[in-house]
């Protein structure tokens, strides 16, 4: 593999990867900050990537509800899951 491909491979793409070790509430703020920026940015005529871009906010609004600094278990887990799932939209 040539070393363009490499540093190609090693890329961070997103905020997901980006803050991996980071909180959680800092994590998700960056996300969908990212996925709002990238919804700002869509074209009026791409329609399926519009759509699942606000399908992912939609979510995630969701379930910033309450102390986002200190969700309870079942909402981190939730939000974790949210992170890993939507991580490659946009």
């Amino acid at each position: 593999m040539s070393a363009a491909a490499l540093k190609y491979q090693d890329r961070i793409e997103n905020t997901t990867d980006a803050t991996r070790g980071q909180p959680l509430a800092a994590r998700i703020l960056a996300r969908k900050n990212e996925l709002e920026d990238a919804l700002a940015d869509v074209g009026p005529h791409d329609h399926a990537r519009r759509y699942a871009i606000s399908t992912a906010l939609t979510g995630v609004y969701a379930l910033m509800t309450g102390d986002l600094a200190h969700p309870s278990d079942v909402v981190a887990r939730s939000l974790s899951s949210w992170l890993e799932r939507n991580k490659h939209i946009a």
